[in-house]
């Protein structure tokens, strides 16, 4: 029994983290260019100085889903996504460089290039800034063009180059903000093959529906385990009751 207890304890443990995937992939689902994080079940053997006669369920996010959401048109020059393959390149207040593919760029007071999410953009230099313009313009190789504010129609001026990479996705991890980040440290090499498309944005790519199937089946999976240690329960009362003189 006590073999019982411990798959079924373990099981309903997994599944519940199993269970907070799929709520924050939910929680998600509007959330421009989200990843969502897959998860599966195994079972593993519990060693120590005897033989490996027990086993416990574990829970493993085995990866992410890295394909494309849907890409919505926007019309507005400053929200750009990637075609296909590859990440805008961003960093943290450490200065450490994070892949992001969310393009709903803004410009702060000071001319900062950031997403929505506050996250700046980075381009050869580094971080992007703007000087006052009248119009700006976001080429597909991510080079940025503006026309100075009070000059000539004809006075356009290239500015800078959003930096864009294309890393093997099993070589990145994803933190807790969402971006994913070198699992090696190695730092990201631009790639000129990546290329974008302005006035439009990409979309999350999890899916309502099967994300809410997945939950209910996660439930029903957390009823059971419950329910094996009821059992478990209910069978240690009946054999103390058994061996009362």
């Amino acid at each position: 029994m006590d073999n019982l207890l411990y798959i079924s304890m373990t099981g309903a443990r997994e599944t519940s983290y199993a269970q907070a995937t799929a709520a924050n992939n939910l929680a998600n689902a509007k959330t421009s260019s989200f990843k969502a994080d897959l998860a599966q079940f195994r079972a593993m053997p519990v060693y120590g100085e005897g033989l490996p006669s027990r086993a416990f369920a574990m829970a493993e996010r085995p990866g992410y889903d890295f394909s494309q959401g849907a890409v919505k048109t926007t019309g507005r020059n400053l929200d750009i996504a990637i075609r296909g393959e590859g990440w805008f390149v961003t960093q943290n207040e450490q200065g450490e460089e994070l892949l992001t593919r969310r393009g709903d760029l803004q410009i702060t007071p000071n001319g900062e290039l950031l997403n929505a999410a506050g996250e700046p953009i980075l381009g050869e230099g580094g971080p992007i800034a703007l000087p006052p313009f009248e119009k700006i313009d976001i080429a597909k190789d991510g080079t940025i063009t503006i026309l100075p504010l009070g000059a000539e129609a004809n006075a356009v001026a290239v500015l800078d180059r959003i930096r864009m990479v294309n890393p093997d996705p099993a070589t990145l991890d994803k933190n807790e903000q969402g971006l994913f980040k070198s699992r090696n440290d190695e730092p990201f090499v631009d790639d000129a093959s990546v290329t974008l498309q302005s006035g439009v944005l990409e979309s999350s790519n999890v899916s309502v529906v099967e994300e809410l199937t997945n939950m209910i089946s996660l439930s029903r999976q957390f009823e059971v385990q419950v329910k094996l240690m009821s059992s478990v329960e209910e069978r240690g009362r009946a054999l103390d009751r058994l061996l009362q003189p």
